[in-house]
Protein backbone atom coordinates (compact mmCIF):
# COMPACT_ATOMS: atom_id res chain seq x y z
CA UNK A 1 0.00 0.00 0.00
CA UNK A 2 1.08 3.52 -0.59
CA UNK A 3 0.73 6.39 1.59
CA UNK A 4 -1.88 4.50 3.46
CA UNK A 5 -4.44 3.86 0.41
CA UNK A 6 -5.54 0.40 0.35
CA UNK A 7 -3.79 -0.38 -3.26
CA UNK A 8 -0.79 0.43 -4.34
CA UNK A 9 1.88 0.46 -7.11
CA UNK A 10 2.86 -3.03 -5.84
CA UNK A 11 -0.59 -4.45 -6.06
CA UNK A 12 -0.74 -3.32 -9.62
CA UNK A 13 2.13 -4.84 -11.08
CA UNK A 14 1.16 -7.87 -8.76
CA UNK A 15 -1.72 -7.93 -10.85
CA UNK A 16 0.12 -7.90 -13.90
CA UNK A 17 1.65 -10.85 -13.37
CA UNK A 18 -1.68 -12.99 -12.90
CA UNK A 19 -3.00 -11.40 -15.46
CA UNK A 20 -0.19 -12.08 -17.42
CA UNK A 21 -0.81 -14.42 -20.57
CA UNK A 22 -4.85 -14.08 -19.58
CA UNK A 23 -5.94 -10.22 -20.54
CA UNK A 24 -4.76 -8.92 -24.16
CA UNK A 25 -2.29 -6.21 -24.11
CA UNK A 26 -4.31 -3.94 -25.71
CA UNK A 27 -3.16 -1.78 -28.45
CA UNK A 28 -2.68 2.18 -28.47
CA UNK A 29 -4.54 4.10 -31.48
CA UNK A 30 -4.46 7.27 -32.84
CA UNK A 31 -6.73 9.52 -35.47
CA UNK A 32 -4.81 12.50 -37.22
CA UNK A 33 -8.70 13.58 -37.39
CA UNK A 34 -9.09 13.63 -33.52
CA UNK A 35 -5.34 15.12 -33.26
CA UNK A 36 -5.86 17.93 -35.23
CA UNK A 37 -10.05 18.45 -33.58
CA UNK A 38 -8.56 19.10 -29.99
CA UNK A 39 -5.21 20.42 -30.94
CA UNK A 40 -3.26 17.32 -29.06
CA UNK A 41 -1.61 14.25 -29.78
CA UNK A 42 -3.70 11.65 -28.37
CA UNK A 43 -3.46 7.97 -27.65
CA UNK A 44 -6.13 5.52 -27.54
CA UNK A 45 -5.79 3.13 -25.00
CA UNK A 46 -8.23 0.41 -26.53
CA UNK A 47 -10.14 -1.68 -23.84
CA UNK A 48 -12.93 -2.44 -26.11
CA UNK A 49 -11.07 -4.41 -27.59
CA UNK A 50 -10.52 -6.61 -24.14
CA UNK A 51 -11.53 -9.64 -23.53
CA UNK A 52 -15.31 -9.66 -22.79
CA UNK A 53 -15.68 -6.52 -24.53
CA UNK A 54 -14.21 -4.57 -21.52
CA UNK A 55 -11.63 -3.22 -18.89
CA UNK A 56 -13.34 -5.14 -16.21
CA UNK A 57 -12.18 -8.60 -16.75
CA UNK A 58 -8.97 -7.30 -15.59
CA UNK A 59 -10.31 -6.55 -12.47
CA UNK A 60 -12.31 -9.33 -12.10
CA UNK A 61 -10.19 -12.18 -13.08
CA UNK A 62 -7.36 -10.63 -10.46
CA UNK A 63 -10.47 -10.81 -7.81
CA UNK A 64 -11.60 -14.50 -8.70
CA UNK A 65 -8.25 -15.99 -8.73
CA UNK A 66 -6.78 -14.45 -5.48
CA UNK A 67 -10.45 -16.26 -4.06
CA UNK A 68 -9.27 -19.37 -1.42
CA UNK A 69 -9.76 -23.27 -2.30
CA UNK A 70 -12.98 -22.94 -0.02
CA UNK A 71 -14.03 -19.67 -1.54
CA UNK A 72 -13.85 -20.62 -4.81
CA UNK A 73 -15.69 -23.92 -4.32
CA UNK A 74 -18.58 -22.37 -2.49
CA UNK A 75 -19.03 -19.67 -5.50
CA UNK A 76 -19.17 -16.11 -6.01
CA UNK A 77 -22.07 -13.71 -6.53
CA UNK A 78 -21.62 -10.10 -8.79
CA UNK A 79 -23.99 -7.77 -9.35
CA UNK A 80 -23.77 -5.67 -12.53
CA UNK A 81 -25.53 -3.66 -15.32
CA UNK A 82 -23.37 -5.46 -17.70
CA UNK A 83 -19.58 -5.41 -17.81
CA UNK A 84 -18.15 -6.52 -15.22
CA UNK A 85 -21.22 -9.06 -15.44
CA UNK A 86 -19.88 -10.74 -18.49
CA UNK A 87 -16.26 -10.26 -16.62
CA UNK A 88 -16.69 -12.17 -13.86
CA UNK A 89 -18.67 -14.60 -15.66
CA UNK A 90 -15.73 -15.59 -18.37
CA UNK A 91 -13.28 -15.50 -15.44
CA UNK A 92 -15.14 -18.35 -13.02
CA UNK A 93 -15.55 -20.41 -16.24
CA UNK A 94 -11.97 -19.50 -16.94
CA UNK A 95 -11.42 -20.74 -13.42
CA UNK A 96 -13.46 -23.16 -12.69
CA UNK A 97 -15.54 -21.05 -10.08
CA UNK A 98 -19.55 -21.10 -9.97
CA UNK A 99 -20.85 -17.77 -10.45
CA UNK A 100 -24.49 -15.84 -9.73
CA UNK A 101 -24.81 -12.70 -11.55
CA UNK A 102 -27.37 -10.36 -10.86
CA UNK A 103 -28.61 -7.87 -13.29
CA UNK A 104 -31.12 -5.43 -14.16
CA UNK A 105 -33.95 -6.39 -16.45
CA UNK A 106 -33.24 -3.50 -18.72
CA UNK A 107 -29.49 -3.78 -19.06
CA UNK A 108 -28.17 -3.65 -22.65
CA UNK A 109 -29.47 -6.91 -24.68
CA UNK A 110 -26.00 -7.54 -25.64
CA UNK A 111 -24.56 -7.44 -22.43
CA UNK A 112 -27.61 -9.69 -20.95
CA UNK A 113 -26.72 -12.03 -24.04
CA UNK A 114 -23.31 -12.05 -23.42
CA UNK A 115 -23.21 -13.17 -19.68
CA UNK A 116 -25.81 -15.80 -20.55
CA UNK A 117 -23.45 -17.41 -23.15
CA UNK A 118 -20.20 -17.27 -20.92
CA UNK A 119 -22.66 -18.28 -17.72
CA UNK A 120 -24.25 -21.50 -19.58
CA UNK A 121 -23.36 -24.35 -17.39
CA UNK A 122 -21.55 -23.36 -15.21
CA UNK A 123 -23.18 -20.14 -13.69
CA UNK A 124 -27.16 -18.78 -12.53
CA UNK A 125 -28.28 -15.19 -14.14
CA UNK A 126 -30.46 -13.19 -11.44
CA UNK A 127 -32.66 -10.44 -13.08
CA UNK A 128 -34.51 -7.72 -11.10
CA UNK A 129 -36.54 -4.85 -11.84
CA UNK A 130 -34.72 -1.64 -11.14
CA UNK A 131 -38.17 -0.27 -9.77
CA UNK A 132 -38.43 -3.10 -7.52
CA UNK A 133 -35.29 -3.36 -5.39
CA UNK A 134 -31.52 -2.05 -5.73
CA UNK A 135 -29.23 -4.29 -6.76
CA UNK A 136 -26.98 -3.66 -3.68
CA UNK A 137 -30.44 -4.90 -1.48
CA UNK A 138 -30.90 -7.99 -3.57
CA UNK A 139 -26.77 -9.49 -3.49
CA UNK A 140 -27.21 -8.71 0.14
CA UNK A 141 -30.69 -11.24 1.04
CA UNK A 142 -28.42 -13.84 -1.86
CA UNK A 143 -25.15 -13.53 0.74
CA UNK A 144 -27.06 -14.42 3.71
CA UNK A 145 -28.83 -17.42 2.05
CA UNK A 146 -25.69 -18.85 0.35
CA UNK A 147 -22.52 -19.08 0.99
CA UNK A 148 -20.78 -16.83 -1.43
CA UNK A 149 -18.09 -14.35 -1.89
CA UNK A 150 -19.12 -11.10 -3.32
CA UNK A 151 -17.19 -9.66 -6.13
CA UNK A 152 -17.98 -6.50 -5.98
CA UNK A 153 -17.99 -4.21 -9.69
CA UNK A 154 -14.88 -1.45 -8.82
CA UNK A 155 -15.02 -1.08 -4.70
CA UNK A 156 -12.57 -4.20 -4.24
CA UNK A 157 -8.58 -4.03 -3.87
CA UNK A 158 -8.61 -6.63 -5.99
CA UNK A 159 -10.48 -5.44 -8.34
CA UNK A 160 -9.34 -1.66 -8.50
CA UNK A 161 -5.59 -3.27 -8.72
CA UNK A 162 -6.07 -5.43 -11.76
CA UNK A 163 -7.90 -2.07 -13.16
CA UNK A 164 -4.72 -0.37 -12.78
CA UNK A 165 -3.28 -2.89 -15.17
CA UNK A 166 -4.70 -0.45 -17.78
CA UNK A 167 -2.35 2.42 -16.96
CA UNK A 168 0.49 0.44 -16.13
CA UNK A 169 0.57 -1.26 -20.30
CA UNK A 170 -0.53 2.06 -21.39
CA UNK A 171 2.83 3.95 -19.73
CA UNK A 172 4.74 1.37 -20.82
CA UNK A 173 3.60 1.66 -24.43
CA UNK A 174 3.60 5.55 -24.48
CA UNK A 175 5.74 7.21 -21.59
CA UNK A 176 5.33 11.05 -20.60
CA UNK A 177 1.91 12.00 -21.52
CA UNK A 178 0.81 15.44 -20.24
CA UNK A 179 -2.79 14.41 -19.73
CA UNK A 180 -4.65 11.12 -18.64
CA UNK A 181 -8.42 11.19 -19.89
CA UNK A 182 -10.08 8.09 -17.73
CA UNK A 183 -14.10 7.03 -17.38
CA UNK A 184 -15.70 7.59 -13.89
CA UNK A 185 -18.02 5.38 -12.43
CA UNK A 186 -17.78 3.64 -8.95
CA UNK A 187 -14.19 4.63 -9.59
CA UNK A 188 -12.51 1.65 -10.01
CA UNK A 189 -10.53 2.16 -13.42
CA UNK A 190 -10.04 5.75 -12.51
CA UNK A 191 -8.20 4.62 -8.89
CA UNK A 192 -6.33 1.59 -10.76
CA UNK A 193 -5.24 3.89 -13.49
CA UNK A 194 -4.20 7.33 -11.28
CA UNK A 195 -2.22 4.72 -8.54
CA UNK A 196 -0.32 4.03 -11.64
CA UNK A 197 0.24 7.49 -13.20
CA UNK A 198 1.07 9.02 -10.24
CA UNK A 199 3.93 6.34 -9.98
CA UNK A 200 5.08 6.22 -13.44
CA UNK A 201 4.33 9.80 -14.58
CA UNK A 202 3.40 11.98 -11.60
CA UNK A 203 3.83 15.14 -14.01
CA UNK A 204 0.65 13.52 -15.74
CA UNK A 205 -2.81 15.69 -15.06
CA UNK A 206 -5.33 13.02 -14.58
CA UNK A 207 -9.09 13.97 -15.53
CA UNK A 208 -11.78 11.65 -14.58
CA UNK A 209 -14.91 11.68 -16.05
CA UNK A 210 -18.78 11.03 -15.65
CA UNK A 211 -21.87 11.43 -17.14
CA UNK A 212 -23.65 14.89 -16.39
CA UNK A 213 -26.85 12.94 -14.78
CA UNK A 214 -24.35 10.59 -12.32
CA UNK A 215 -22.40 13.78 -11.31
CA UNK A 216 -21.65 12.13 -7.71
CA UNK A 217 -17.88 11.42 -8.23
CA UNK A 218 -17.61 15.17 -9.12
CA UNK A 219 -19.72 16.52 -6.56
CA UNK A 220 -17.41 14.16 -3.71
CA UNK A 221 -13.90 14.90 -5.73
CA UNK A 222 -14.78 18.82 -5.30
CA UNK A 223 -16.39 19.16 -1.82
CA UNK A 224 -14.09 16.29 -0.33
CA UNK A 225 -17.01 14.98 1.08
CA UNK A 226 -18.62 11.54 -0.37
CA UNK A 227 -21.58 12.25 -2.29
CA UNK A 228 -24.29 9.97 -4.14
CA UNK A 229 -26.99 9.81 -6.65
CA UNK A 230 -29.96 7.32 -7.48
CA UNK A 231 -30.23 5.56 -10.28
CA UNK A 232 -29.09 8.55 -12.98
CA UNK A 233 -30.72 8.26 -16.35
CA UNK A 234 -28.01 8.47 -19.09
CA UNK A 235 -26.78 6.47 -21.86
CA UNK A 236 -23.76 5.92 -20.15
CA UNK A 237 -25.75 2.52 -18.32
CA UNK A 238 -21.95 1.19 -16.71
CA UNK A 239 -21.81 4.66 -15.25
CA UNK A 240 -25.29 4.46 -12.93
CA UNK A 241 -23.14 3.90 -10.25
CA UNK A 242 -24.84 4.87 -6.79
CA UNK A 243 -21.12 6.38 -5.42
CA UNK A 244 -17.72 6.63 -5.05
CA UNK A 245 -16.43 3.20 -2.91
CA UNK A 246 -14.60 2.75 0.56
CA UNK A 247 -11.24 1.99 -1.02
CA UNK A 248 -11.88 4.11 -4.85
CA UNK A 249 -12.97 7.20 -2.96
CA UNK A 250 -9.59 7.58 -0.71
CA UNK A 251 -7.58 7.24 -3.72
CA UNK A 252 -9.49 9.63 -6.17
CA UNK A 253 -8.80 12.33 -3.69
CA UNK A 254 -5.41 11.46 -3.46
CA UNK A 255 -4.57 10.83 -7.13
CA UNK A 256 -6.91 12.45 -9.22
CA UNK A 257 -6.40 15.69 -10.64
CA UNK A 258 -9.50 16.98 -11.89
CA UNK A 259 -13.32 16.03 -12.07
CA UNK A 260 -15.58 16.58 -14.73
CA UNK A 261 -19.40 15.73 -16.38
CA UNK A 262 -20.41 15.63 -19.88
CA UNK A 263 -24.09 14.93 -21.22
CA UNK A 264 -25.61 12.01 -23.23
CA UNK A 265 -25.47 14.07 -26.34
CA UNK A 266 -21.98 14.81 -26.27
CA UNK A 267 -21.39 11.11 -25.34
CA UNK A 268 -23.48 9.94 -28.47
CA UNK A 269 -21.12 12.55 -30.64
CA UNK A 270 -18.17 10.82 -29.66
CA UNK A 271 -19.06 6.96 -29.98
CA UNK A 272 -20.21 8.34 -34.06
CA UNK A 273 -16.47 9.64 -34.14
CA UNK A 274 -14.78 7.01 -33.15
CA UNK A 275 -16.92 4.74 -35.13
CA UNK A 276 -16.79 6.95 -38.43
CA UNK A 277 -13.13 7.73 -37.91
CA UNK A 278 -10.55 5.20 -36.21
CA UNK A 279 -13.64 2.37 -36.80
CA UNK A 280 -13.43 1.58 -33.27
CA UNK A 281 -16.84 0.44 -31.77
CA UNK A 282 -17.12 1.94 -28.30
CA UNK A 283 -20.35 2.15 -25.81
CA UNK A 284 -21.54 5.35 -24.17
CA UNK A 285 -19.59 4.55 -20.39
CA UNK A 286 -16.41 3.79 -22.92
CA UNK A 287 -16.57 7.30 -24.66
CA UNK A 288 -16.97 9.36 -21.41
CA UNK A 289 -12.97 10.25 -21.64
CA UNK A 290 -12.84 11.18 -24.98
CA UNK A 291 -15.72 13.41 -24.23
CA UNK A 292 -13.93 15.06 -21.76
CA UNK A 293 -11.11 15.80 -23.84
CA UNK A 294 -13.31 16.67 -26.55
CA UNK A 295 -14.56 19.28 -24.20
CA UNK A 296 -11.95 20.53 -22.43
CA UNK A 297 -10.58 21.31 -25.32
CA UNK A 298 -13.43 23.35 -26.99
CA UNK A 299 -13.39 25.45 -23.43
CA UNK A 300 -9.95 26.06 -24.09
CA UNK A 301 -8.48 24.10 -20.87
CA UNK A 302 -6.34 21.81 -22.81
CA UNK A 303 -2.53 22.96 -23.60
CA UNK A 304 -2.32 22.99 -27.33
CA UNK A 305 0.28 20.17 -28.20
CA UNK A 306 -0.18 18.18 -25.74
CA UNK A 307 0.54 14.04 -25.38
CA UNK A 308 -3.15 13.07 -23.92
CA UNK A 309 -3.55 9.21 -23.15
CA UNK A 310 -7.41 8.09 -23.36
CA UNK A 311 -8.72 4.88 -22.08
CA UNK A 312 -11.58 3.82 -24.36
CA UNK A 313 -12.89 1.27 -21.72
CA UNK A 314 -15.31 -1.00 -23.45
CA UNK A 315 -16.98 -1.68 -26.46
CA UNK A 316 -20.26 -3.58 -25.98
CA UNK A 317 -22.91 -1.41 -27.69
CA UNK A 318 -25.70 -2.79 -29.69
CA UNK A 319 -25.52 -1.43 -33.68
CA UNK A 320 -28.56 0.84 -33.34
CA UNK A 321 -26.65 2.89 -29.99
CA UNK A 322 -24.00 4.08 -32.48
CA UNK A 323 -26.32 5.76 -34.83
CA UNK A 324 -28.77 7.33 -32.11
CA UNK A 325 -29.58 10.79 -32.69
Amino acid sequence: MDDGLSVGIADVRAAAGRLAGIAHRTPVLTSRAIDAMVGAEVLFKCENLQRAGAFKFRGAYNALSRLSDEQGQAGVLAYSSGNHAQAVALASRLLGIPATIVMPTDAPACKLEATRGYLEGCGELVLYDRAQTTREALAERMLNERPLTLIPPYDHPDVIAGQGTVGLELFDQTPQLDYLFVPCGGGGLLSGVATVAKSECPACRVVGVEPEAGDDATRSFRTGQLQTVRDPETIADGARTPSLGEHTFPIVLACVDEMMTVTDKELVAAMRLVFERMKQVVEPTGVLGLTGLIKSSSEGRLKRGSRVGVVLSGGNVSWGAVYQE
